[in-house]
């Protein structure tokens, strides 16, 4: 037999998980108070399912550092070797890509997130580095060890903001970096 008290905390905890289903549908956008739809799912090789760490479906490509095949047109993207973090301090934010491989699903998936807007990145200052050789042992990797996939951003003074173990897109990197009292502080004195 259910007493008052019991029946309420029921009542109560049926209300909480109608509100997180709503919430985590697709009204999920609207109850944050955007505007906007959230972004299109992203399509992973072999029907949805992520493809072995390894690699990738036959037939698809990961996008590349500027300059070779297949590179984002527009994203500043630089190699691990190629720039060290104490270059990036204070002049730009660094959005860090880690993969054990280039053909990794998710270092692919991530690198199409980007190249959707990359002009959120450039407004914000952003610069992305990629990481895909762990035995390379980047002045990146050795800052941040990574494990597999990361991706990881950074403010201007070399500080960790987020690190995700999945993919990300620019609309929500663009929010972490936008929450930092120095994007603030840009944004007061009339930045982008």
């Amino acid at each position: 037999m259910m007493t008052g008290r019991t029946k309420r905390r029921a009542t109560a905890r049926a209300a909480r998980l109608a509100a997180a289903a709503v919430w985590m549908g697709t009204g999920a956008a609207m109850a944050m108070g955007s505007a906007t739809p959230p972004p299109a799912p992203v399509a992973l090789p072999d029907g949805g399912r992520a493809a072995p760490a390894r690699g990738i479906a036959p037939g698809a490509t990961a996008a590349l550092p500027a300059g070779v095949q297949g590179a984002p047109a527009g994203l500043a993207v630089a190699q691990a070797a190629e720039i060290a973090p104490d270059a990036l301090r204070y002049n730009a934010r660094a959005v860090v890509v880690f993969a054990d491989t280039p053909e990794d699903a998710a270092f692919a998936a991530q690198m199409r997130l980007l190249d959707r807007d990359p002009g959120a990145l450039a407004v914000r200052d952003v610069r992305v580095i990629v990481d895909t050789d762990p035995d390379g042992a980047s002045a990146w990797r050795m800052m941040l060890r990574p494990r597999g996939f990361s991706m990881v951003v950074l403010d201007k003074q070399g500080n960790v903001i987020e690190r995700r173990p999945t993919p990300w897109d620019t609309r929500e990197i663009g929010r972490a970096i936008d929450k930092t009292p120095e994007r603030r502080a840009e944004i007061a004195r009339g930045g982008r």
